[in-house]
Protein backbone atom coordinates (compact mmCIF):
# COMPACT_ATOMS: atom_id res chain seq x y z
CA UNK A 1 0.00 0.00 0.00
CA UNK A 2 1.28 3.60 -0.99
CA UNK A 3 1.64 5.50 2.59
CA UNK A 4 0.32 9.44 2.15
CA UNK A 5 3.70 11.53 2.12
CA UNK A 6 1.35 13.65 4.80
CA UNK A 7 0.90 10.73 7.37
CA UNK A 8 2.08 11.86 10.86
CA UNK A 9 4.91 9.58 12.23
CA UNK A 10 6.61 9.90 16.07
CA UNK A 11 10.39 9.42 15.28
CA UNK A 12 12.08 10.89 18.34
CA UNK A 13 11.52 10.38 21.76
CA UNK A 14 12.97 10.87 25.19
CA UNK A 15 12.40 10.27 29.05
CA UNK A 16 15.09 11.70 31.53
CA UNK A 17 15.10 12.04 35.33
CA UNK A 18 17.15 13.80 38.23
CA UNK A 19 18.02 12.73 41.63
CA UNK A 20 19.92 15.33 43.10
CA UNK A 21 19.85 15.68 46.78
CA UNK A 22 20.45 19.02 46.66
CA UNK A 23 17.92 21.37 45.31
CA UNK A 24 20.52 24.28 44.84
CA UNK A 25 22.38 22.43 42.47
CA UNK A 26 19.02 20.65 40.56
CA UNK A 27 18.66 21.68 36.67
CA UNK A 28 15.34 23.33 36.87
CA UNK A 29 12.36 21.88 34.45
CA UNK A 30 13.44 23.96 31.55
CA UNK A 31 16.77 23.04 31.14
CA UNK A 32 15.28 19.20 31.54
CA UNK A 33 12.77 20.05 28.64
CA UNK A 34 16.20 21.38 26.41
CA UNK A 35 17.87 18.03 27.51
CA UNK A 36 14.62 16.15 27.04
CA UNK A 37 14.17 17.62 23.40
CA UNK A 38 17.98 17.31 22.40
CA UNK A 39 17.67 13.99 23.74
CA UNK A 40 14.54 12.87 21.51
CA UNK A 41 16.80 14.44 18.29
CA UNK A 42 19.27 11.82 18.57
CA UNK A 43 16.49 9.31 19.41
CA UNK A 44 15.84 10.09 15.89
CA UNK A 45 18.92 10.31 14.51
CA UNK A 46 19.57 12.79 11.82
CA UNK A 47 20.72 16.48 12.97
CA UNK A 48 18.54 18.16 10.19
CA UNK A 49 15.41 16.87 11.51
CA UNK A 50 15.62 19.13 14.71
CA UNK A 51 16.54 21.88 12.69
CA UNK A 52 13.62 22.19 10.75
CA UNK A 53 11.08 22.13 13.18
CA UNK A 54 8.19 24.86 12.68
CA UNK A 55 6.57 24.45 16.51
CA UNK A 56 7.74 23.82 20.05
CA UNK A 57 4.69 22.95 21.92
CA UNK A 58 4.82 23.07 25.81
CA UNK A 59 3.31 21.31 28.33
CA UNK A 60 2.22 23.10 31.53
CA UNK A 61 3.56 22.74 34.97
CA UNK A 62 3.93 24.23 38.10
CA UNK A 63 6.79 26.42 37.77
CA UNK A 64 6.63 30.51 36.57
CA UNK A 65 7.40 30.23 33.07
CA UNK A 66 5.42 32.24 30.70
CA UNK A 67 6.55 31.45 27.23
CA UNK A 68 8.80 27.94 28.16
CA UNK A 69 8.75 27.29 24.07
CA UNK A 70 10.55 29.97 23.00
CA UNK A 71 13.62 29.49 25.23
CA UNK A 72 13.73 26.26 24.01
CA UNK A 73 13.09 26.90 20.41
CA UNK A 74 16.44 29.68 20.92
CA UNK A 75 18.57 26.95 22.67
CA UNK A 76 17.98 23.78 20.17
CA UNK A 77 18.58 26.08 17.25
CA UNK A 78 15.16 27.07 15.86
CA UNK A 79 14.85 30.55 17.33
CA UNK A 80 12.08 31.55 14.62
CA UNK A 81 9.97 27.84 15.81
CA UNK A 82 6.08 29.04 16.46
CA UNK A 83 5.75 28.62 20.49
CA UNK A 84 2.79 27.01 22.12
CA UNK A 85 1.66 26.03 25.76
CA UNK A 86 -1.01 24.44 27.16
CA UNK A 87 -3.43 24.80 30.19
CA UNK A 88 -3.02 22.20 33.06
CA UNK A 89 -4.88 19.25 32.46
CA UNK A 90 -3.20 15.50 32.36
CA UNK A 91 -5.61 15.26 29.17
CA UNK A 92 -3.33 18.15 27.43
CA UNK A 93 -0.37 15.79 25.90
CA UNK A 94 -2.58 13.36 24.13
CA UNK A 95 -4.18 16.09 23.30
CA UNK A 96 -1.69 18.41 21.90
CA UNK A 97 -0.56 15.09 20.22
CA UNK A 98 -3.54 14.49 17.98
CA UNK A 99 -3.92 18.21 17.60
CA UNK A 100 -0.23 17.91 16.02
CA UNK A 101 -0.71 14.81 13.91
CA UNK A 102 -3.29 17.20 12.48
CA UNK A 103 -1.19 20.15 11.51
CA UNK A 104 1.41 17.56 10.26
CA UNK A 105 -1.21 16.00 8.22
CA UNK A 106 -2.71 19.25 7.09
CA UNK A 107 0.72 20.27 5.87
CA UNK A 108 0.72 23.22 8.44
CA UNK A 109 3.54 21.30 10.16
CA UNK A 110 6.51 19.00 8.47
CA UNK A 111 7.89 18.87 12.13
CA UNK A 112 6.82 19.40 15.52
CA UNK A 113 7.88 19.43 19.03
CA UNK A 114 6.71 18.81 22.08
CA UNK A 115 7.95 18.76 25.13
CA UNK A 116 7.28 18.98 29.22
CA UNK A 117 8.80 19.03 32.60
CA UNK A 118 8.19 18.66 36.22
CA UNK A 119 10.77 19.15 39.70
CA UNK A 120 8.55 17.88 42.27
CA UNK A 121 11.08 16.15 44.16
CA UNK A 122 13.52 19.24 43.90
CA UNK A 123 10.52 21.79 44.75
CA UNK A 124 9.72 19.30 48.07
CA UNK A 125 13.76 19.59 49.29
CA UNK A 126 13.69 23.04 48.82
CA UNK A 127 10.39 23.96 50.93
CA UNK A 128 11.77 21.72 53.81
CA UNK A 129 14.70 23.52 53.28
CA UNK A 130 13.47 27.40 52.93
CA UNK A 131 15.28 27.37 49.83
CA UNK A 132 14.12 29.50 47.21
CA UNK A 133 14.98 28.25 43.91
CA UNK A 134 14.93 31.42 41.78
CA UNK A 135 13.71 29.30 38.73
CA UNK A 136 13.48 32.07 35.34
CA UNK A 137 10.30 33.20 34.42
CA UNK A 138 10.59 32.58 30.85
CA UNK A 139 8.39 35.96 29.79
CA UNK A 140 6.46 36.71 27.14
CA UNK A 141 3.54 35.17 25.52
CA UNK A 142 3.33 31.91 23.30
CA UNK A 143 2.00 32.05 19.68
CA UNK A 144 -1.16 29.26 20.23
CA UNK A 145 -2.71 28.18 23.15
CA UNK A 146 -3.77 24.25 22.94
CA UNK A 147 -6.78 24.07 25.12
CA UNK A 148 -9.05 25.96 27.66
CA UNK A 149 -8.96 26.82 31.20
CA UNK A 150 -12.23 26.23 32.44
CA UNK A 151 -13.33 26.44 35.89
CA UNK A 152 -14.12 22.91 37.18
CA UNK A 153 -15.51 23.42 40.81
CA UNK A 154 -19.06 24.26 41.74
CA UNK A 155 -20.01 27.04 44.30
CA UNK A 156 -21.34 24.04 46.56
CA UNK A 157 -17.92 22.09 46.38
CA UNK A 158 -16.16 24.97 47.49
CA UNK A 159 -18.45 25.88 50.33
CA UNK A 160 -17.35 22.72 51.42
CA UNK A 161 -13.73 22.84 50.77
CA UNK A 162 -13.60 20.48 48.17
CA UNK A 163 -11.18 21.27 45.18
CA UNK A 164 -7.97 18.99 45.96
CA UNK A 165 -7.75 15.29 43.76
CA UNK A 166 -7.14 13.42 46.84
CA UNK A 167 -10.67 14.68 48.21
CA UNK A 168 -12.32 13.58 44.84
CA UNK A 169 -10.66 10.42 43.84
CA UNK A 170 -11.51 8.57 46.81
CA UNK A 171 -14.99 9.35 46.68
CA UNK A 172 -15.33 8.63 42.95
CA UNK A 173 -13.82 4.85 44.74
CA UNK A 174 -16.25 4.89 47.35
CA UNK A 175 -19.35 5.24 44.86
CA UNK A 176 -17.74 2.49 42.73
CA UNK A 177 -17.29 0.07 44.94
CA UNK A 178 -20.80 0.46 46.03
CA UNK A 179 -22.06 0.36 42.73
CA UNK A 180 -20.03 -3.29 42.56
CA UNK A 181 -21.95 -4.29 45.88
CA UNK A 182 -18.32 -5.12 47.16
CA UNK A 183 -17.62 -5.21 50.72
CA UNK A 184 -14.64 -2.60 52.25
CA UNK A 185 -12.62 -5.27 52.62
CA UNK A 186 -12.60 -6.89 49.27
CA UNK A 187 -12.56 -3.63 47.55
CA UNK A 188 -9.60 -2.60 49.18
CA UNK A 189 -7.96 -6.14 48.01
CA UNK A 190 -8.69 -5.92 44.98
CA UNK A 191 -7.56 -2.76 44.39
CA UNK A 192 -4.49 -3.34 46.07
CA UNK A 193 -4.14 -6.08 43.92
CA UNK A 194 -4.22 -3.73 40.87
CA UNK A 195 -1.30 -1.77 41.74
CA UNK A 196 0.57 -4.05 42.87
CA UNK A 197 0.21 -5.75 38.97
CA UNK A 198 1.04 -1.90 38.41
CA UNK A 199 4.19 -1.99 40.49
CA UNK A 200 5.48 -4.93 38.58
CA UNK A 201 5.51 -3.23 35.72
CA UNK A 202 7.75 -0.37 36.96
CA UNK A 203 10.21 -2.49 38.59
CA UNK A 204 10.71 -3.39 34.40
CA UNK A 205 10.61 0.29 32.76
CA UNK A 206 14.22 1.67 33.48
CA UNK A 207 12.15 5.19 33.42
CA UNK A 208 10.13 4.78 36.27
CA UNK A 209 10.70 6.69 39.28
CA UNK A 210 9.92 3.45 42.09
CA UNK A 211 11.25 0.31 40.77
CA UNK A 212 11.00 -1.40 43.95
CA UNK A 213 7.78 -4.15 43.48
CA UNK A 214 5.09 -3.77 46.34
CA UNK A 215 3.20 -6.38 47.27
CA UNK A 216 -1.20 -6.17 47.19
CA UNK A 217 -0.88 -6.32 51.21
CA UNK A 218 2.27 -3.41 51.65
CA UNK A 219 -0.10 -1.73 48.95
CA UNK A 220 -3.01 -1.50 51.29
CA UNK A 221 -1.67 -1.81 54.86
CA UNK A 222 -0.84 1.59 56.60
CA UNK A 223 2.36 1.87 57.77
CA UNK A 224 5.65 4.26 58.49
CA UNK A 225 6.66 4.96 54.81
CA UNK A 226 2.56 4.23 53.73
CA UNK A 227 0.43 6.67 55.37
CA UNK A 228 -3.08 6.67 55.00
CA UNK A 229 -4.32 9.55 53.17
CA UNK A 230 -7.55 9.56 52.43
CA UNK A 231 -9.75 6.48 52.75
CA UNK A 232 -9.14 4.15 50.83
CA UNK A 233 -6.29 5.56 49.92
CA UNK A 234 -3.01 5.22 51.46
CA UNK A 235 0.36 7.24 50.22
CA UNK A 236 1.17 3.98 47.62
CA UNK A 237 -2.31 4.52 45.85
CA UNK A 238 -1.79 8.22 45.22
CA UNK A 239 0.17 9.83 42.43
CA UNK A 240 3.48 10.17 43.31
CA UNK A 241 4.43 13.84 42.12
CA UNK A 242 7.97 14.15 44.02
CA UNK A 243 9.79 13.38 40.89
CA UNK A 244 12.25 15.05 38.34
CA UNK A 245 11.36 13.97 35.42
CA UNK A 246 11.00 15.22 31.81
CA UNK A 247 10.16 13.97 28.02
CA UNK A 248 9.92 15.25 24.36
CA UNK A 249 8.38 13.78 21.43
CA UNK A 250 9.20 14.82 17.87
CA UNK A 251 6.39 14.28 14.97
CA UNK A 252 7.15 14.95 11.53
CA UNK A 253 5.31 13.59 7.94
CA UNK A 254 6.61 10.48 6.28
CA UNK A 255 7.74 12.55 3.68
CA UNK A 256 9.75 14.71 6.04
CA UNK A 257 11.03 11.34 7.83
CA UNK A 258 12.18 10.06 4.76
CA UNK A 259 13.67 13.58 3.28
CA UNK A 260 15.89 13.81 6.60
CA UNK A 261 16.88 9.85 6.57
CA UNK A 262 15.13 8.64 9.70
CA UNK A 263 14.94 4.76 10.02
CA UNK A 264 11.53 3.01 9.97
CA UNK A 265 12.64 0.98 12.56
CA UNK A 266 12.09 4.70 14.69
CA UNK A 267 8.97 5.41 13.19
CA UNK A 268 5.90 4.76 15.22
CA UNK A 269 2.25 6.20 13.64
CA UNK A 270 -0.30 7.53 15.76
CA UNK A 271 -3.54 5.79 14.32
CA UNK A 272 -6.32 7.61 15.86
CA UNK A 273 -7.30 10.40 18.57
CA UNK A 274 -10.03 11.60 20.04
CA UNK A 275 -11.42 13.93 22.50
CA UNK A 276 -13.88 14.94 25.35
CA UNK A 277 -14.44 16.04 28.84
CA UNK A 278 -17.31 14.85 31.04
CA UNK A 279 -19.55 17.76 32.61
CA UNK A 280 -16.80 19.86 34.58
CA UNK A 281 -18.50 20.41 37.74
CA UNK A 282 -18.45 16.95 39.63
CA UNK A 283 -21.63 17.91 40.93
CA UNK A 284 -23.60 17.81 37.57
CA UNK A 285 -22.67 14.41 37.05
CA UNK A 286 -25.57 11.68 36.67
CA UNK A 287 -23.32 9.53 38.92
CA UNK A 288 -19.50 9.12 40.64
CA UNK A 289 -18.75 5.73 39.01
CA UNK A 290 -18.93 6.19 35.45
CA UNK A 291 -17.29 8.42 32.67
CA UNK A 292 -19.33 9.15 29.69
CA UNK A 293 -16.42 11.01 28.14
CA UNK A 294 -14.38 7.90 28.40
CA UNK A 295 -16.98 5.77 27.13
CA UNK A 296 -17.77 7.42 23.92
CA UNK A 297 -14.42 9.00 23.55
CA UNK A 298 -12.36 6.00 23.98
CA UNK A 299 -14.31 3.76 22.48
CA UNK A 300 -14.44 5.84 19.37
CA UNK A 301 -10.87 5.88 19.31
CA UNK A 302 -10.61 2.52 18.52
CA UNK A 303 -12.95 2.21 16.14
CA UNK A 304 -11.50 4.74 14.02
CA UNK A 305 -8.20 2.78 14.74
CA UNK A 306 -9.93 -0.03 13.34
CA UNK A 307 -9.62 -2.05 16.79
CA UNK A 308 -11.22 -3.53 19.51
CA UNK A 309 -10.24 -3.26 22.98
CA UNK A 310 -9.67 -7.08 23.15
CA UNK A 311 -7.17 -6.99 20.04
CA UNK A 312 -5.56 -4.19 22.01
CA UNK A 313 -1.47 -5.63 22.45
CA UNK A 314 -0.34 -2.61 24.78
CA UNK A 315 -2.50 -0.34 27.09
CA UNK A 316 -1.61 2.48 29.48
CA UNK A 317 -4.69 3.86 31.15
CA UNK A 318 -4.18 6.70 33.01
CA UNK A 319 -3.61 5.86 36.59
CA UNK A 320 -3.70 9.03 39.50
CA UNK A 321 -5.50 7.21 41.49
CA UNK A 322 -6.75 3.33 40.75
CA UNK A 323 -10.66 4.81 40.31
CA UNK A 324 -9.16 6.30 37.28
CA UNK A 325 -7.71 3.29 35.49
CA UNK A 326 -11.27 1.11 37.05
CA UNK A 327 -13.59 3.80 35.51
CA UNK A 328 -11.53 3.73 32.23
CA UNK A 329 -11.00 -0.37 32.06
CA UNK A 330 -15.00 -1.08 32.70
CA UNK A 331 -15.83 1.99 29.98
CA UNK A 332 -13.73 0.39 27.19
CA UNK A 333 -14.47 -3.09 27.99
CA UNK A 334 -10.78 -3.72 29.24
CA UNK A 335 -10.42 -6.78 31.95
CA UNK A 336 -9.02 -5.46 35.34
CA UNK A 337 -6.47 -8.60 35.51
CA UNK A 338 -4.53 -8.34 32.15
CA UNK A 339 -1.40 -5.44 32.15
CA UNK A 340 -3.40 -2.00 31.63
CA UNK A 341 0.13 0.08 31.85
CA UNK A 342 3.42 0.22 30.36
CA UNK A 343 4.81 2.35 32.84
CA UNK A 344 3.58 1.19 35.89
CA UNK A 345 1.49 4.70 36.48
CA UNK A 346 1.96 7.49 38.32
CA UNK A 347 2.31 6.34 41.70
CA UNK A 348 5.24 4.14 40.52
CA UNK A 349 6.07 5.00 36.96
CA UNK A 350 6.32 8.57 38.30
CA UNK A 351 3.69 11.34 38.59
CA UNK A 352 5.07 14.48 37.17
CA UNK A 353 1.80 16.00 36.94
CA UNK A 354 0.58 17.12 33.56
CA UNK A 355 3.57 15.61 31.63
CA UNK A 356 2.44 11.91 32.99
CA UNK A 357 1.44 10.69 29.65
CA UNK A 358 4.52 12.12 27.69
CA UNK A 359 5.97 9.44 29.62
CA UNK A 360 3.26 6.66 28.96
CA UNK A 361 3.32 7.61 24.79
CA UNK A 362 7.31 7.39 25.02
CA UNK A 363 6.99 4.23 26.92
CA UNK A 364 4.60 2.95 24.67
CA UNK A 365 7.09 4.36 21.50
CA UNK A 366 9.46 1.78 22.82
CA UNK A 367 7.72 -1.45 23.49
CA UNK A 368 5.90 -0.99 19.66
CA UNK A 369 9.60 -0.44 18.59
CA UNK A 370 9.80 -3.93 20.33
CA UNK A 371 7.00 -5.52 18.95
CA UNK A 372 6.33 -4.22 15.46
CA UNK A 373 3.36 -5.88 14.99
CA UNK A 374 1.34 -4.71 17.81
CA UNK A 375 -0.68 -1.55 18.46
CA UNK A 376 -1.55 0.56 21.58
CA UNK A 377 -4.05 2.69 23.51
CA UNK A 378 -2.79 5.63 25.39
CA UNK A 379 -5.10 7.27 27.44
CA UNK A 380 -5.08 10.70 29.19
CA UNK A 381 -6.84 12.11 32.54
CA UNK A 382 -7.02 15.88 33.19
CA UNK A 383 -9.01 17.13 36.58
CA UNK A 384 -11.21 15.58 38.09
CA UNK A 385 -11.79 12.40 35.97
CA UNK A 386 -13.17 15.40 33.56
CA UNK A 387 -10.87 15.78 30.75
CA UNK A 388 -9.91 12.98 28.76
CA UNK A 389 -8.13 12.15 25.08
CA UNK A 390 -7.18 8.89 23.89
CA UNK A 391 -4.80 7.54 20.94
CA UNK A 392 -4.21 4.39 19.54
CA UNK A 393 -0.53 3.98 18.21
CA UNK A 394 1.90 0.85 16.23
CA UNK A 395 4.83 0.75 14.36
CA UNK A 396 3.02 -0.32 11.10
CA UNK A 397 1.37 1.98 8.95
CA UNK A 398 -2.55 2.76 9.28
CA UNK A 399 -5.03 1.45 6.97
CA UNK A 400 -5.87 5.27 6.45
CA UNK A 401 -4.73 9.11 7.21
CA UNK A 402 -4.81 9.50 10.95
CA UNK A 403 -8.32 9.97 12.37
CA UNK A 404 -9.38 12.67 14.88
CA UNK A 405 -13.02 13.32 16.52
CA UNK A 406 -14.48 15.22 19.36
CA UNK A 407 -17.28 13.41 20.68
CA UNK A 408 -18.13 16.91 22.89
CA UNK A 409 -21.36 17.24 21.77
CA UNK A 410 -22.58 13.66 22.62
CA UNK A 411 -21.34 13.59 26.35
CA UNK A 412 -23.01 17.52 26.71
CA UNK A 413 -26.42 15.46 25.81
CA UNK A 414 -26.19 13.30 28.86
CA UNK A 415 -27.75 13.86 32.05
CA UNK A 416 -26.88 16.19 34.36
CA UNK A 417 -28.16 16.49 38.20
CA UNK A 418 -29.39 19.81 39.60
CA UNK A 419 -27.39 20.72 42.93
CA UNK A 420 -28.88 21.86 46.53
CA UNK A 421 -27.15 24.75 48.14
CA UNK A 422 -27.84 25.09 51.89
CA UNK A 423 -29.90 22.27 52.26
CA UNK A 424 -31.64 21.28 55.61
CA UNK A 425 -33.08 17.74 55.93
CA UNK A 426 -32.74 14.50 55.07
CA UNK A 427 -30.40 13.19 52.70
CA UNK A 428 -29.00 9.65 51.64
CA UNK A 429 -24.94 9.23 51.71
CA UNK A 430 -23.96 8.52 48.01
CA UNK A 431 -20.54 8.33 48.80
CA UNK A 432 -17.78 9.60 51.18
CA UNK A 433 -14.21 10.76 51.59
CA UNK A 434 -12.64 10.37 54.64
CA UNK A 435 -9.03 12.60 54.94
CA UNK A 436 -6.39 12.02 57.46
CA UNK A 437 -4.74 14.15 59.37
CA UNK A 438 -0.78 13.57 61.25
CA UNK A 439 -2.11 10.90 63.29
CA UNK A 440 -5.95 10.05 62.69
CA UNK A 441 -8.91 10.78 60.34
CA UNK A 442 -9.77 14.61 59.99
CA UNK A 443 -12.55 14.89 58.04
CA UNK A 444 -15.50 13.41 55.54
CA UNK A 445 -16.76 14.83 52.26
CA UNK A 446 -19.95 13.51 51.80
CA UNK A 447 -21.77 13.65 48.88
CA UNK A 448 -25.76 13.54 49.61
CA UNK A 449 -28.49 12.78 47.63
CA UNK A 450 -31.75 14.20 48.17
CA UNK A 451 -35.08 12.73 47.79
CA UNK A 452 -36.18 14.54 44.27
CA UNK A 453 -32.24 13.47 42.66
CA UNK A 454 -30.53 16.55 43.43
CA UNK A 455 -27.03 15.96 45.15
CA UNK A 456 -25.76 18.30 48.11
CA UNK A 457 -22.21 18.24 49.78
CA UNK A 458 -21.88 18.00 53.60
CA UNK A 459 -19.34 17.48 55.93
CA UNK A 460 -18.68 15.23 58.79
CA UNK A 461 -16.27 15.53 61.61
CA UNK A 462 -17.22 13.31 64.23
CA UNK A 463 -13.94 11.03 65.24
CA UNK A 464 -16.41 8.11 65.55
CA UNK A 465 -18.00 8.36 62.21
CA UNK A 466 -14.80 8.78 60.42
CA UNK A 467 -13.43 5.87 62.30
CA UNK A 468 -16.78 3.79 61.21
CA UNK A 469 -16.55 5.11 57.44
CA UNK A 470 -13.45 3.53 57.08
CA UNK A 471 -14.49 -0.28 58.28
CA UNK A 472 -18.23 -0.07 57.42
CA UNK A 473 -20.42 0.68 54.28
CA UNK A 474 -21.69 4.29 55.05
CA UNK A 475 -23.07 4.86 50.72
CA UNK A 476 -26.48 4.23 50.75
CA UNK A 477 -27.45 5.52 54.25
CA UNK A 478 -29.71 7.97 55.49
CA UNK A 479 -28.17 11.15 56.80
CA UNK A 480 -28.90 14.75 57.71
CA UNK A 481 -27.89 17.94 56.60
CA UNK A 482 -28.11 20.74 59.22
CA UNK A 483 -28.31 23.81 56.12
CA UNK A 484 -24.83 24.90 56.66
CA UNK A 485 -22.75 21.70 55.37
CA UNK A 486 -22.79 19.82 58.06
CA UNK A 487 -23.55 15.78 58.36
CA UNK A 488 -24.64 14.10 61.06
CA UNK A 489 -25.93 10.17 61.17
CA UNK A 490 -28.43 9.25 63.76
Amino acid sequence: MKRDPAVPVLVGISQLEQRISDPALAKEPLALMIDAVRAAAADAGPKALLEHATSVRVIRGIWPYKNPARIVAQAVGIPNAETALTPYGGNYVQSTVNRSALDIQARRHDVIVITGAECGYTQARARKQGLDLKWQDAPGAPDLLIGEDKNMRHDAEKAVGLGAPIQLYPLFENALRHSRGESIPNHLKRISELWSRFSEVASHNPHAWLRERHTAEEIRTPSASNRPVSFPYPKLMNSNNNVDQAAALILCSVEAARRYGITEDRWIYPWAGTDAHDHYFVSNRDNLYSSPAIRFAGNRCLELAGVSAKSLDHVDLYSCFPVAVEVAAAELGLDERRPLTVTGGLTFGGGPLNNYVMHSIARMAEVLRDDRSATGLVTANGGYLTKHAFGVYSAQPPSSAFRHEDLQAKVDATPQRDVAMAHRGTVEVESYAVMYGADAPSIAHVACRLPDGRRAWGNCADPSVLDAMTHEEFCGQAAQLDGVGTVSFS
